[in-house]
């Protein structure tokens, strides 16, 4: 029993409750199907505000560990092992905050087969949750081939009318990627006798050849799932076919899988590759940012330019997490955080007005703000946020980021030119965000004012669910922007205890 009340297993396995118990009501009573996942979604994050408040921050190592052992084969140890530290903690509060927004922003946007969208998302919940808590690269592997499952489904069922093409691709992108981390787990289970992380990490002693060929191959499979240009052509297109709460969930949560995983195996587990690839990851993000600023600018569908933003933002987090000094690592986890509220909160106001128009062309809208106050006002300060304005979330991150980038390294010029490539980014970013608000809010009305007309309906301002739905992100927007001590205190001590890790491998 002792199993089951462990703080971590219990916020991980926590939405399966809901999962029976949606699989017992009845299809048709889809308001009870809502309720029932969106209070399991509220019960996790209730959970994880405990694991949290049972964290110390001021300690660098694994925490709350649930370690049982699972699978024992020919010498061969497998273990069921949990556990958080600085590095992982903030995600998997994001993860399940995210949810139930999630969640909420569905009521009116799923009307078919609701009993299965909501058994899909709880247990995607549970495959993101695993993969931000594994300690066991076996187990890490099972939780992260999982999550792809429930998102193929949301995408393939509930998407819009290229949502076969897209789910499949995203997933056999996916999987090509994780087969080559799969070859690499398991040398190192052969090779070092052991899948436990901090067992590896403490061992260490991989030769400097070999660990450039493991780097490899563990990257392949996150930089496809942050995506790094240019691994990145599967999202545009999952994020576009998606359903809204899909969308929200994908940028919110599973791109950080990626991200994550550098931050968790690549840097630590092989340290010596890792600094000889700095360098070429460092390039890798900066065209990202770049790449991913030019093509929103050029959309003409508002999901498609949040969708390449995504590309952008996160070649931030990965230049800061190559800077590989405390500054860099810790702003690309926190910006990381940024992302995930900033962008979900895009992809939830888009789906807004695209469930009232059914429509996201730039072309046809315009004068908004006049009709929808409300909508206009939280669309600002979100865009704001995205393209990093002091005072909200965005700043901090992208600031703290160019200060690591700045300082990275000998190779000082090379650094210097990478903060002065990626702060152009951030100009770029104001560019493409204010002409999709430009586009949308001001200037003369646009035909789709007449077109919903046309349907027998005005186009209205946000109703109080849609409010509500929105009000956390933005209260963690404006908190990050103006105060964000307190989730750098959460980070600094496990970024502190890796950058050592890294250090030595310099030397």
């Amino acid at each position: 029993m002792d199993f089951f009340l462990e703080p971590l297993t219990l916020v991980t396995f926590f939405p399966l409750v809901g999962v029976l118990v949606l699989l017992l009501l009845p299809s048709g009573n889809k308001n009870l199907l809502r309720w029932t996942a969106l209070i399991t979604s509220l019960a996790t994050f209730g959970i994880s505000l405990w694991v949290l408040s049972l964290f110390n921050a001021s300690n660098p190592d694994l925490q709350l560990a649930a370690r049982y052992p699972w699978i024992a084969v020919a010498g061969w140890n497998i273990e069921y092992h949990l556990a958080v530290d600085g590095l992982s903690i903030l995600l998997v509060l994001l993860t399940t905050f995210l949810t139930p927004i999630s969640i909420l922003s569905t009521w009116t946007a799923v009307e078919e087969r609701v009993k299965d969208f909501m058994l899909f998302f709880t247990l995607l919940e549970v495959g993101m949750l695993g993969v931000f808590m594994a300690q066991d690269l076996f187990l890490f592997y099972i939780f992260w081939e999982f999550t792809l499952v429930p998102m193929y489904f949301l995408i393939g069922i509930w998407g819009g009318p290229r949502r076969i093409y897209a789910a499949i691709k995203f997933f056999l992108y996916t999987m090509a990627g994780s087969i080559l981390m799969l070859l690499a787990i398991l040398w190192l289970g052969i090779q070092q006798g052991s899948f436990s992380v901090p067992e590896l990490i403490a061992l260490g002693g991989i030769p400097a050849d070999i660990q450039l060929w493991l780097f490899i191959a563990f990257a392949a499979a996150f930089a496809i799932k942050v995506p790094m240009w240019p691994l990145h052509s599967w999202l545009p297109d999952a994020h576009v076919e998606a359903p809204t709460a899909g969308s929200v969930i994908l940028a919110g949560v599973l791109l950080k899988m990626g991200t994550y995983g550098f931050i968790r195996f690549n840097l630590p587990l092989f340290p010596e590759a890792a600094i000889q690839a700095a360098p070429w990851m460092a390039l890798l993000a900066v065209i990202g940012i770049i790449y991913g600023a030019a093509v929103s600018y050029a959309q003409g569908d508002a999901k498609k330019l949040v969708a390449y933003s995504s590309v952008s933002h996160l070649g931030f987090v990965m230049l800061g997490l190559f800077a590989m000094n405390p500054q860099g690592i810790q702003g690309g986890i926190l910006q990381m955080i940024n992302h995930g509220l900033s962008t979900g909160a895009l992809f939830l106001l888009v789906g807004m007005i695209y469930e009232q128009t059914h429509t996201r062309d730039l072309k046809v809208y315009g004068g908004l703000w006049k009709i929808t106050p409300v909508f206009g006002t939280l669309m600002l300060i979100v865009a704001l946020s995205s393209m990093g304005l002091p005072g909200l979330n965005g700043f901090v991150g992208e600031f703290t980021i160019l200060l690591g980038a700045w300082g990275a390294g000998s190779g000082v010029l090379g650094s210097v030119l990478f903060a002065g490539f990626a702060a152009a980014g951030v100009i770029m970013a104001a560019v493409y965000i204010l002409y999709m608000f430009q586009k949308m809010f001001l200037g003369p009305e646009g035909s789709i004012v007449e077109e919903v007309k046309k349907h027998g309906h005005a186009l209205r301002d946000l109703n109080a669910r849609e409010i509500i739905t929105l009000v956390p992100l933005l209260v963690f927007i404006f908190w990050i922007g103006l105060y964000p001590q307190p989730f750098f205190n959460l980070i600094a001590p496990s970024v502190d205890k890796l950058v050592a890790i890294l250090q030595a491998a310099m030397h």
